[in-house]
């Protein structure tokens, strides 16, 4: 089973819709004025998610804000099979996230930004309940274009990946040779005068002298 991929960010609604109005870009709130709930009562989802989804248009750079609580979830995947399965359990962290608000109390309100970085089919759903929410219309997919691209602030580069240190029992690696002697101090954060240097290594010497004898 892949390990899931949990991404916690919460947004002040007002602030991201002033930040897209001034550049072009749309903010949807998932399932309009209803939001993105499901009806415990009726056993269904508050609203019909998809024929929302139909009636809008989707660019890459436009956020989906969902207006929620925790009873629900946000998953987001671009893999059809694990959208079908209204489950996240054996999905890949490269394709599939969970977007929440960081907590874990029940019912409390969330407003969740989820920006639209990949062009083509995103898919959406709840998982929650093990997964009846999903199966009882908390899904709905939607087509994104390229519209004006991705703004820069959405447009950065992976990190590096990441690499293993060396274990205890590796070799040791040999000493790196600087070619023109040692590097300056002014090159980091030590730095001071000459007397205040000369004072440095004479109070190094003086405590060698010391061990040694």
């Amino acid at each position: 089973m892949a390990s899931n991929t949990k991404i916690n960010l919460t947004v002040i609604a007002f602030l991201i819709t002033n930040v897209a109005a001034a550049t072009g870009y749309t903010n949807h709130t998932v399932g309009g004025d209803v939001g993105w709930f499901f009806d415990s009562n009726t056993n269904t989802s508050a609203t019909n998610y998809s024929s929302w989804a139909a009636n809008q248009t989707f660019n890459l750079g436009d956020y989906l804000i969902f207006r929620t609580s925790t009873n629900q979830t946000v998953i987001q995947t671009y893999n059809a099979t694990t959208y079908q399965s209204c489950t996240m359990d054996d999905a890949s962290d490269t394709d599939t996230f969970q977007y929440n608000g960081g907590s874990t109390g029940f019912d409390q309100s969330l407003t969740i930004a989820v920006p639209l970085t990949v062009e083509g089919t995103n898919y959406y759903f709840s998982d929650a309940e093990d997964g009846i929410q999903c199966q009882r219309g908390m899904a709905f997919e939607i087509d994104v274009s390229h519209g004006n691209g991705l703004p820069p602030s959405l447009n950065q580069p992976p990190p590096p990946p990441h690499v293993e240190p060396p274990g205890g029992d590796s070799a040791q690696s040999p000493p790196i040779t600087i070619a023109g002697g040692s590097p300056s101090l002014n090159n980091g954060a030590v730095a001071g005068s000459g007397a205040e240097s000369r004072a440095m290594l004479g109070l190094f010497f003086g405590v060698t002298w010391s061990l040694m004898f």
